[in-house]
């Protein structure tokens, strides 16, 4: 193993360029965290800076040991002509008769032209959201986002996002809320909702009322309960740090009556009985500069909750900003944090991006089932009415009535602070409420807005963490700074990319990462004890509060102008996919959360195959003979170089073999036919323990099924 003072050697020497961008980082790692209790106890600060707008493929779809574009498993999109068996990496050019006619995710090369770090923003609203995902086709990107959301950078391009990337914790199962814009996905961070079911004048399916004073729908804000007045009410300190003048209409407060109302006490000066409104305001509608962020530190008086908002210049935005802004400014909360190490080794730096603009990421957002001209696509065993949207205000957001609000695309999300240290990459599945919920879980104040569904699915980031390890200073000192390469990306002029002369695969780094452990057991079983085959989707993760419920896409590759249906499966719950009649072929795609993929091709029910973990820590895969005939069955491992195996069952036999994983990490990929069958099983089999990247993952990304 590899120890924190030798990794952060190889990750001065191997970065190059990097180094130039990681004095702060440098910093916090030098710092060691307090360890007083190994909990989460000895956390005393949360700090959230939430930037703009980058989708997780954009930053790392080619950075090792995460789920990127050398993704083995993505997913099969409706045919196109000339690309009948095409995956999500291979999308139509939005101007239909135009050369190239197909488009693949293609690199920024920032080092041949520097312009390439702004280019032209992309469409973000509700209805371009809702059209690009398309219920979870997502096979015509570019007609609703433009050709240039297929755009993204490499290593190479962002030094300071990698290398931050390299030192803590990165999550790559971590989603926006909503297939929507800034705003409302900034209410989830805040409050928790963006008031579906319009109870407290939402839903909020726009930006209207990102300002102070602004009224669009003139019912003078919305009025349900926020994070901030709930940490108020329970004696938790809180800020939100930012310049009012300047802050990117990015606090979504200031669309909420209660805080309207309160900035005027604010500005009237406070009365006796007008000390709570008056002090909510100077928390979160009052000008505080990084400045006051940094000598809050100094001082010892950081709030246990802390919010920063940047302002538009530093704040990644596409249009507004660029990734080398963004890494000054972060850089420059990093230096502000770890002033005090006394401070830091007790802080939690959590960053985030609200939404993806309209940029391309491949991996299908968890969401409820489709409901589509009155029967619902797939199923779910926990409540979720409330994530639709059922309530218009216009014709063209009416188009998209009962579609899943969310969970939107992937953003990225880094983990910083002295318990997430070492480059790991976090998997469990994770969105915008999981901030709260590690608040929760921490300062014991719970958001009542977070609906069931998000609740079961999505997980509170502990996972994140460990604070039972012991801690191994690392020094890295004598860097440059940020400011330099900022300031000279202020001065670009936004520019359409232009599109790459030959269509080619992304290409993914190889090699491995540290991963944290993920809560899932799951499995999937060809079941025949009633009428019509199904295939049952199995959650074997144990009911309780650590409990997470997975989501299934099950893709008919036949039909896949249909869309997949999904399955929200709770723990120690299991539902069915059902089969076609016995005379007709199927070929059924199925994709879980952290690696899970089932693959099944044939017709009829010849034999089933699944694989679990068993007492004493043992994998096993279980194979049965359905048929009553004799079958001997082929397996192959598709991907970590085991030996190939025959196995005679006689009819309706079941055996049960064996697997050693420990070369693969866990990791496995196995391919099983008999009888005109074909089931290809790939996963990672938890143990609660941090583990390791697929070994196999990386490379060109596939722009066909396998």
């Amino acid at each position: 193993m590899q120890d924190r003072r030798s990794f952060i050697r190889a990750l001065t020497a191997s970065a190059g360029a990097a180094a130039a961008y990681i004095p702060a980082i440098a910093q916090a790692l030098e710092i060691p965290g307090h360890r007083r209790t190994g909990t989460l106890e000895d956390v005393a600060h949360v700090v959230i800076l939430t930037q703009e707008n980058r989708a997780f493929d954009h930053y790392f779809g080619t950075m090792r040991g995460v789920r990127g574009y050398g993704d083995r498993f993505a997913i099969p999109a409706p045919p196109l002509p000339g690309a009948q068996n095409r995956t999500v990496l291979l999308q139509p050019n939005e101007f239909e008769g135009t050369e190239p006619a197909l488009l693949t995710p293609f690199r920024l090369d920032t080092g041949t032209d520097f312009r390439l770090y702004r280019p032209l923003g992309t469409p973000h609203g509700f209805t371009d959201s809702q059209a690009a995902w398309d219920n979870g086709r997502m096979g015509a990107w570019p007609r609703s986002k433009h050709n240039h959301a297929m755009a993204h950078f490499t290593r190479a391009d962002l030094p300071f996002q990698y290398a931050l990337a390299e030192a803590f914790t990165l999550c790559d199962a971590y989603h926006c809320a909503l297939h929507l814009c800034t705003n409302p996905n900034r209410l989830y961070i805040w409050t928790g909702t963006h008031d579906p079911l319009g109870r407290a004048n939402g839903p909020a399916i726009d930006n209207g009322y990102d300002e102070l004073g602004a009224d669009p729908l003139h019912h003078g804000g919305y009025h349900w309960g926020t994070y901030p007045e709930r940490l108020m009410a329970a004696g938790i300190g809180f800020q939100i740090y930012q310049d009012m003048a300047d802050n990117f209409s990015d606090n979504p407060l200031v669309g909420f009556q209660r805080y309207r109302k309160a900035q005027g006490f604010a500005a009237q000066g406070a009365t006796a009985e007008a000390e709570a409104e008056a002090l909510l305001a100077r928390r979160t509608l009052s000008t505080r500069a990084l400045d006051d962020l940094r000598d809050d530190v100094m001082r010892d008086r950081l709030p246990q909750v802390s919010w920063v908002v940047a302002p538009a210049a530093f704040s990644e935005h596409p249009s507004a900003s660029t990734p080398l802004q963004g890494a000054d400014y972060t850089a420059r909360v990093l230096a502000a944090l770890t002033a005090n190490p006394d401070v830091w080794a007790r802080t939690v730096l959590l960053i985030n991006f609200d939404e993806n603009d309209g940029l391309f990421d491949h991996v299908p957002p968890p969401a409820p089932p489709a409901r589509q001209g009155g029967r619902v696509h797939g199923a779910t065993t926990v409540p979720a009415d409330d994530e639709y949207h059922t309530r218009s205000r216009t014709p063209e957001d009416a188009a998209y009535l009962d579609r899943p609000y969310g969970l939107g695309p992937r953003v990225p999300l880094y983990v910083v602070s002295p318990w997430s240290v070492g480059g790991h990459v976090a998997s469990e599945v994770f969105d915008h409420t999981s901030i709260l919920r590690l608040l929760e879980a921490r300062f014991g104040v719970r958001e009542p807005n977070i609906s069931a569904w998000r609740r079961a699915v999505c997980g509170d980031l502990t996972s994140c963490f460990d604070f039972s390890g012991p801690d191994t200073r690392l020094f890295m000192a004598g860097l440059p700074a940020t400011a330099d390469l900022s300031a000279r990306a202020a001065k670009l002029q936004e520019l359409r990319p232009p599109l790459p002369a030959q269509v080619s695969a992304p290409v993914q780094e190889t090699g491995l990462r540290r991963r944290r452990p993920t809560p899932y057991r799951l499995d999937a079983q060809l079941r025949t004890d009633a009428p019509g085959a199904r295939l049952a989707l199995v959650n074997r993760s144990a009911p309780g509060t650590d409990a997470r419920a997975a989501v299934f896409h099950v893709y008919d590759v036949t039909r896949l102008a249909n869309g997949p249906a999904r399955y929200t499966v709770g723990a120690g719950e299991a539902l069915a996919h059902p089969l076609p009649a016995s005379d007709q072929a199927y070929d059924l795609f199925v994709l879980g959360p952290a690696g899970f993929h089932r693959r099944l091709i044939g017709k009829g029910t010849i034999f089933s195959a699944s694989i679990e973990r068993v007492a004493g820590g043992r994998t096993v895969l279980h194979v049965e003979n359905l048929s009553a005939t004799p079958q001997r069955l082929s397996l192959t491992d598709r991907a970590y170089g085991g030996a190939e195996q025959t196995i005679a069952l006689a009819g309706g036999a079941r055996r049960s073999l064996a697997l050693d994983l420990s070369a693969s990490h866990g990791w496995y990929d196995r391919q099983i036919v008999a009888g005109g069958q074909t089931w290809r099983l790939a996963g990672h089999v938890e143990d609660g323990r941090p583990s390791w990247s697929d070994p196999a993952a990386g490379g060109a990304g596939p722009l066909h099924l396998a």
